[in-house]
């Protein structure tokens, strides 16, 4: 048995009845299946054969008593999630790139952070980085708002919801974007943090805002070394541990500022700071 899903362009084939029924068990994902069948996937399997040995740890993390583990092995990139109490989830990327085999524990909570580290590494190379970011969508065209957490993204993005006409959200968390025919866009995901906000929509990017809370509200267009200083660190920090993921990154970055604005918005949490961020990127407030 086997299930497609269509995660910004990318064909994500899941392959194992256990395994299907554990991705069912994650809510955002359901949005992403698709019937129609294509050769040039990536895949997803369920295996018990032992996961090559670690070669060397890259990023440890801590996350609320699960430590995650990112790395390499002698034939591609290792993952593994351990909870404070169960069996270990251990993730395996082959280096041909294209198939991410997974073992051991499918608890929910460690399977959605494997599968985005799993399609992180896979995609990549296709100038796909998921990018930590609250995104709005205005006027067919998507918003970035980065900063780090409790900078107010998610405030930011309600108030343009609230004040700006037609403003729409696309993702709360970890939105995608991928560069195509050098331009790039902003796709929905099935990780979007605590808000459940899962579209498989598609937008071109306008902007990008890095915010931090002020007693104002102050926005000014940032030079390109600033910019990218504003942008890489919404990007996967694992990857930029590995020169080859980490290249695949810079060209993204590179694609984004090349085509794109990005700002600094110092601000309060109030209307005022949402009109004058859609008025710097848009013109003139329509409500």
């Amino acid at each position: 048995m086997e299930q497609d899903y269509l995660i910004a362009g990318h064909r994500i084939k899941v392959e194992n009845e256990t395994l299907m029924h554990a991705m069912d068990r994650m809510s955002g994902f359901e949005v992403f299946k698709v019937n129609n069948k294509d050769e040039d996937t990536f895949r997803f399997v369920l295996v018990d054969s032992e996961i090559p040995a670690w070669k060397e740890i890259l990023y440890s993390i801590d996350i609320n008593g699960t430590i995650n583990r990112f790395g390499t092995c002698t034939n591609g990139y290792i993952f593994e999630s351990t909870p404070p109490e169960g069996e270990t989830l251990e993730l395996w990327v082959d280096n041909n790139g294209h198939t991410a085999h997974l073992k051991g524990n499918l608890d929910p909570r460690l399977l959605r952070f494997a599968c985005w580290m799993a399609y992180g590494v896979m995609t990549v190379p296709y100038q796909t980085v998921a990018i930590h970011t609250s995104t709005i969508v205005c006027r067919g065209k998507a918003v970035l708002f980065l900063g780090e957490s409790g900078t107010g993204k998610s405030t930011h993005t309600r108030l343009w919801r609230e004040n700006i006409e037609e403003a729409t959200l696309l993702n709360d968390d970890s939105p995608i974007v991928r560069i195509t025919d050098g331009q790039p866009w902003v796709w929905g995901s099935p990780w979007s943090g605590k808000t459940p906000c899962y579209k498989k929509e598609c937008y071109p990017l306008a902007a990008c805002v890095r915010l931090s809370q002020a007693p104002f509200n102050k926005i000014r267009r940032l030079a390109v070394a600033e910019a990218y200083a504003s942008l890489h660190p919404s990007c996967p920090p694992a990857f930029s541990y590995d020169e080859s993921l980490y290249d695949s990154i810079c060209e993204v970055l590179n694609a984004i500022l090349t085509n794109i604005p990005v700002y600094h918005l110092a601000c309060l949490p109030d209307a005022d700071a949402a009109r004058l961020s859609y008025e710097t990127i848009f013109g003139t407030c329509e409500k």
